[in-house]
């Protein structure tokens, strides 16, 4: 009696932000909260691409432009941009800007394709693989390297 082996894919969720024209996947492991925008508290010297801190819930968190970080037109913000709060094991969390949240998506291993990080500049730096959601692509963050190493507010 044959039967096949069947070998279950491990998927991921992102979810899937606008900034700009283009749609990015968030992995959701890093995801913390989502929340509308607010007032930003402007930081004096502190790096062109990070707008400020918010308070929430008593937490300051300084929040990053990721237009900004990636050398895109600066932020407009509208009803659907959001504050997306990214929490690591190690630093501590931060806000990044995003234009608006799409959906949460379900990526499989076979659904990716690695980009080679060896001639990227630009926005393509901060990007570890192009997911293939139906007929959409969706461009992956590698969230470390939009981080680096959480350069400090």
């Amino acid at each position: 009696m044959d039967y096949m082996e069947v070998v279950e894919e491990t998927k991921k969720q992102y979810i899937v932000v606008k900034i700009g024209s283009e749609q990015y996947g968030i992995d959701i492991g890093y995801i913390d909260n989502i929340v509308r925008m607010q007032k930003i508290t402007r930081v004096p010297t502190s790096q062109y691409y990070f707008k400020g801190v918010i308070n929430l819930r008593g937490e300051v968190i300084p929040v990053m432009s990721i237009r900004r970080k990636m050398g895109l037109a600066d932020d407009e913000y509208t009803s659907a941009s959001r504050i997306i709060i990214l929490k690591f094991e190690q630093k501590d969390a931060l806000g990044i800007v995003v234009d608006e949240v799409k959906e949460v998506i379900n990526l499989g291993t076979s659904n990716i394709d690695k980009v080679s990080h060896s001639t990227t500049e630009g926005k393509e730096m901060f990007i570890n693989g192009i997911g293939k959601n139906g007929d959409e692509l969706v461009s992956l963050f590698d969230i470390n390297s939009i981080i680096d190493e959480h350069e400090a507010v």
